[in-house]
């Protein structure tokens, strides 16, 4: 297991994200929808929005890579999991405005992200840390798996209530076109002149 951020990390306006090289950020309903949770928005290949309880000011953030699924910890409050596969070698943990990243290590494989959380109602209210010791804290882990839907794993703070009802409004994004049906078998024209 390696853990490539570990301890606090600035975020404005509730939100951090999992970004690659492209430089290019989803928006808040393109990343949530068709989902359950609205904690972290795994709607877009390659991108994940990701929600805390606070507005702004530093919260306790730890990200883990394991070879494969580990445990939940009871201790969390929140949890959900999604699916996600980077799509370039560079993917990183990205504050909100440029405001610092941390690049994950992360293989162009398909993983299971699991993201828990404690303290978001705490944090919710209080909006903006400034002295105040932490008040949310944060786990974001990821294992090799093949893809699966999004699903709410514990749910008991106002705020991932409010997140997780946000995403269940959402217009599901529209399902690719059905690929076109093969064409038929081509028959040969007989030859001039032959029977």
């Amino acid at each position: 297991m390696r853990r490539p951020v570990e301890g606090e990390v600035h975020v404005s306006y509730g939100q951090l994200y999992v970004t690659d090289d492209s430089g290019e950020q989803p928006g808040l309903h393109e990343s949530f929808a068709g989902q359950v949770s609205g904690l972290c928005g795994a709607a877009v290949p390659g991108f994940l929005w990701l929600v805390t309880g606070l507005h702004t000011g530093r919260v306790g953030f730890t990200v883990e890579v394991h070879d494969e699924a580990p445990e939940v910890d009871p201790r969390w409050e929140d949890i959900v999991e999604a699916s996600y596969r980077p799509a370039s070698a560079g993917a990183a943990l990205d504050l909100w405005g440029g405001g610092g990243s941390w690049r994950l290590g992360l293989a162009e494989t398909d993983y299971r992200v699991r993201y828990s959380a404690e303290g978001m109602d705490r944090a919710h209210d209080l909006d903006t840390r400034v002295d105040e010791e932490v008040v949310d804290v944060y786990l974001l882990q990821f294992w090799p798996s093949p893809p699966e839907p999004d699903r709410v794993v514990r749910q008991t703070s106002r705020q991932a209530a409010y997140w997780h009802g946000f995403a269940r409004e959402l217009t599901p994004p529209p399902s690719p076109p059905p690929s076109p049906p093969p064409a038929p078998p081509r028959i040969a024209a007989p030859e001039e002149g032959r029977p």
